[in-house]
């Protein structure tokens, strides 16, 4: 599916706010949703002292911050400075383009296979490439290791198969490789590359892989493996912890103290953003 664009895309980060009605709107995106529970309370203070006070999760397991100071097209120095203290914004280069999305649960509870290292690992090579920061901000990466995250729209991702390979996906309909899955992050960040060689130039570039007008890689059939699609997680009790959803999208400190509480009786000091707009608890994290 090709797309006429006019424009790059505006998607919100610290250094490129959004002048909402309200006032600034930053984004932060934890990788995998994961983050400690430490700077959770932190953002939260961030929020009371400058901003509206809460904390707001998007569909995307990001974070944002509303109602900011605004000053010139810029937050103020204090204000990054502050966002900066909670180590939720480790590169400033690259901040609007660590879009990872994992399956909460993985290395958690169930699934089939522990993404979180790919994750990580994809953040770190991300990262390191300078040009990988030309990446729209709308450029969603997804790892998926149980088929809740497999109706998602995505530009490049992969899907567990078992515990040491996944099927690689490219864009939101085509299949590519099955590969190790300690072969996936590298194969991800060559499919990037290989997308910014393809999108075109100027205001017209693609955003995603499924506006584009040629294939990154021959497609492949889904192999029989993979999961089917599963639902998304329940409020309450789940398998590997306790999912709390946010009122109307946003954690205030209430609900990020209960948070904090329930992962200090399990001894994890972790919270998983999840993308149905909540939190996940772990009792339990394999690393």
């Amino acid at each position: 599916m090709t797309t006429t664009r006019d424009r790059a895309d505006l998607c919100p980060g610290v250094f490129r706010p959004w002048p909402a009605d309200d006032g600034a709107l930053i984004r932060l995106r934890p990788v995998g949703g994961r983050m400690s529970t430490q700077a959770l309370l932190d953002l939260v203070a961030v929020a009371e002292r400058y901003g509206d006070g809460r904390v707001h999760i998007t569909s995307r397991a990001n974070l944002q911050l509303r109602a900011l100071p605004l000053d010139d097209g810029r937050v103020p120095d204090e204000v990054v400075a502050a966002v900066e203290a909670t180590g939720l914004l480790p590169s400033r280069s690259h901040e609007l383009v660590r879009n990872i999305m994992a399956s909460p649960q993985t290395g958690i509870a169930g699934g089939r296979a522990n993404l979180a290292p790919v994750a990580a690992q994809l953040d770190r090579l991300l990262c390191a490439d300078p040009r990988l920061a030309e990446l729209p901000g709308r450029f969603l990466f997804v790892l998926d290791d149980r088929g809740d995250l497999l109706d998602r729209a995505l530009d490049l991702g992969v899907v567990a198969i078992n515990g040491a390979s996944g099927q690689l996906r490219i864009g939101s309909d085509a299949w590519g490789a099955v590969l190790p899955l300690a072969r996936v992050p590298r194969a991800l960040v060559h499919l990037a590359h290989r997308f910014l060689d393809a999108r075109g130039d100027g205001p017209g570039a693609a955003w995603h892989v499924d506006e584009l007008a040629v294939r990154l890689e021959p497609p492949c059939d889904r192999y029989a493996c993979t999961p089917p699609v599963e639902s998304p997680l329940p409020e309450g009790p789940v398998a590997g912890g306790l999912h709390l959803i946010a009122d109307d999208g946003a954690v205030d400190r209430a609900l990020a103290e209960r948070a904090v509480t329930q992962s200090a009786a399990a001894a994890n000091h972790v919270v998983v953003v999840t993308p149905w707009r909540g939190l996940l608890v772990p009792d339990r994290i394999v690393r």
